[in-house]
């Protein structure tokens, strides 16, 4: 079923796991997803970014992702990961992606704000939801993300009482934080700020994401997410899985094509799997909270929030 990040998100922050985000610019990409969503019965998130168009434009993506979504039996969440134009998300909102990211993390504070606020509104109008970046997530060699290498990545590292302002001020539904990660493969080990996580998840109300997820230990992730990262981003390593797949299925095989598309699906499902045991969003599928627009559920899920929190502070 076709859902928002709100109907899986919230569920995950107050339950204290994670939900991945899998971008997939091809057919087999979405097919060991959606098929490693169901078999775990857990709720994902799947899409594309604005900086893998080259490899599967985003209306040649739209025309599989959504069906796909809305024909599963688990919460599929279709979202634009990273988008850099206003046009971009906009045409997103249009084709039917439930979710977007603008990410304007390299502009000025103001001007994140500002256009992050307008996109938004206009999100929330569709009915989807929207995910903002404070602080810059640095980029490895081979990311998709770019190539902009950072001397100092702690200078970028997201500041807590700016990450509440911005929230409060862009309407924001998911807040990616900076917190010692990159985008791509890692050459050498990363150290995350946990600290921080944890500061920023008692300072704002919003579920928060960890971008560069690819190549963190299993102790990273679990440690990430019991200080508050509700959502983690992967694609490096469904994207190595299907090509080492396919490599090892040629060896022994002069065929075509399609004998390597079903390994590559098979490959993407196991890794894709491994991720949803470790997030411990196995199982999740049938907690997602129903709409956005069902003002007597968000009402709750804000009340039990607050209730946590309140909880939370006096045993601090």
């Amino acid at each position: 079923m076709l859902v928002n990040m709100n109907q899986v998100l919230l569920p995950a922050k107050r339950q204290k796991y994670a939900v991945g985000l899998f971008n997939a610019v091809n057919l087999e990409l979405a097919r060991g997803i959606i098929a490693a969503a169901e078999s775990s019965r857990s709720p994902v998130i799947m899409g594309t970014a604005e900086v893998l168009f080259p490899y599967g434009p985003l209306e040649e993506v739209s025309y599989y992702l959504i069906p796909m979504a809305k024909k599963a039996s688990v919460p599929v969440v279709i979202h634009l990961d990273h988008g850099l134009n206003r046009e971009t998300c906009i045409r997103a909102l249009e084709l039917g992606f439930s979710s977007i990211m603008y990410d304007c993390s390299t502009d000025s504070y103001e001007e994140n704000v500002r256009k992050v606020k307008e996109m938004a509104d206009i999100a929330h109008s569709y009915g989807a939801t929207i995910e903002g970046e404070l602080g810059h997530v640095g980029d490895n060699e081979g990311s998709a993300e770019g190539n902009s290498h950072m001397t100092n990545p702690a200078d970028f590292y997201t500041d807590p009482a700016m990450a509440k302002d911005f929230v409060q001020k862009t309407g924001v539904d998911a807040l990616a934080i900076a917190v010692g990660t990159a985008h791509g493969a890692y050459k050498f080990p990363p150290k995350l700020d946990f600290k921080r996580i944890r500061t920023i998840a008692n300072t704002v109300d919003v579920p928060l994401v960890l971008h560069g997820g690819s190549g963190l230990t299993d102790e990273d992730f679990r440690r990430a997410i019991q200080e508050g990262i509700s959502k983690i981003n992967i694609f490096t390593d469904i994207n190595i899985a299907a090509v080492e797949a396919e490599f090892r299925k040629f060896e022994y095989m002069s065929k075509g094509i399609i004998d390597l598309i079903p390994a590559a699906v098979e490959a993407v499902k196991q890794e894709t799997q491994k991720k949803m045991t470790l997030f411990s969003s196995t199982g999740k599928a049938g907690t997602e909270v129903k709409s956005r627009q069902t003002s007597s559920t968000d009402i709750s899920q804000i009340v039990e929030m607050v209730l946590e929190e309140i909880k939370r502070t006096r045993r601090i």
